[in-house]
């Protein structure tokens, strides 16, 4: 009780009244023992784990000069220490000598008369498989060479044609071509309305800003001639979506959407199919490989949306949510075709 009665004296003290009588030493002192530091955590400057204790006045201003030609002249005073062991130029040790492979000497001793050389060199495929079926050398061939010796009617000998283990080379397939369509006059013309542009293909155009995938949903609003529209790897999002989902309210010409592949969620995905409920133009919609999963509960309703669609014959999504995707495959015996990987 005692204790409790020298607490309550301090109770009624007025805090800022006794910070203002302090002097600027002692709100210095009372800084350094209120200052929270953490001095376990490495990822901190030295300055935020322990406190300054630095309190040693500056002797005069910085001068890079002097202190760099001060370091040069104290360098210079040291002597250098002598080596242990002097060096004399002098080379110890073996020099090292790469290892040569053996060279087999029956292989070394082994030589063709030019004629044979000539010959071989000259010799056609189905000629060089007999051979090598006669010599027991079939394991030196490919899959392509193997199965084309025995479907040959040329070689004799096809006892030794037993087993292959040269795999056949494949000519390395040349990267596909950038996408060649300007942006800039394509939007134009589908903003004028031309009758000879019909399909639009975006795909792997990856610099096409935000706001001139919207100018091109806001203008195929009014196009009639747009059948086909497709936006695949154009890093498209929801606002995207959202403006797509507004212009197919109002389109009544195109037939197919492809959005595969961009950085649309699932709010984005169920404004698109909502959409398709005031529209009947649509019958092919292509939404599947998004940047992040759609869920269950975006699933269910896609399928909801599905079965009361009643214009929309192909539509691109693979469902990984066992209900949705049952249901899917039992509306795609009756009206709706799913792409043969989406199921």
């Amino acid at each position: 009780m005692s204790y409790r009665k020298e607490l309550e004296k301090y109770r009624d003290l007025d805090e800022d009244k006794i910070l203002g009588a302090l002097t600027e030493e002692e709100l210095r002192a009372l800084e350094d023992e209120l200052e929270e530091l953490d001095p376990d955590n490495a990822l901190l400057p030295a300055g935020l784990r322990q406190r300054d204790q630095t309190k040693k006045t500056p002797t005069g201003p910085f001068r890079r000069e002097e202190l760099m030609a001060h370091l040069e002249k104290q360098a210079k005073d040291v002597k250098d220490r002598e080596d242990l062991v002097p060096f004399t130029g002098e080379k110890r040790g073996k020099a090292w000598v790469p290892k040569q492979k053996p060279i087999d000497p029956v292989l070394e001793s082994v030589t063709l008369e030019p004629e044979l050389e000539e010959a071989l060199a000259n010799a056609s495929d189905a000629e060089l498989c007999d051979i090598a079926a006669i010599l027991g050398m079939h394991t030196l061939m490919s899959n392509q060479q193997y199965y084309e010796a025995l479907g040959s009617s040329t070689i004799v000998n096809k006892e030794g044609l037993n087993s292959v283990i040269k795999p056949t080379q494949y000519k390395p397939v040349p990267d596909e071509e950038p996408n060649s369509t300007d942006v800039e006059e394509t939007l134009e013309r589908i903003k004028n309305n031309d009758p000879e542009l019909e399909e639009v293909n975006l795909n792997n155009i990856k610099n096409i800003p935000i706001p001139t995938l919207k100018a091109y949903a806001k203008a195929l609003k009014t196009n009639t001639y747009v059948h086909k529209f497709s936006i695949v790897g154009t890093r498209s999002n929801d606002p995207v979506a959202l403006a797509l989902a507004d212009m197919l309210k109002a389109n009544g010409v195109l037939k197919s959407l492809n959005v595969e592949s961009n950085f649309i969620s699932g709010s984005g995905i169920l404004a698109l199919v909502e959409a398709l409920q005031h529209n009947t133009s649509l019958i092919e919609l292509r939404i599947d490989n998004q940047s992040q999963p759609l869920g269950n509960k975006v699933e269910m309703e896609i399928a909801n949306m599905l079965e009361k669609n009643t214009s929309l014959l192909k539509f691109g999504y693979h469902f990984t949510q066992q209900g949705p995707r049952l249901r899917c495959a039992c509306m795609s015996t009756k009206k709706l075709l799913l792409y043969p990987h989406m199921l």
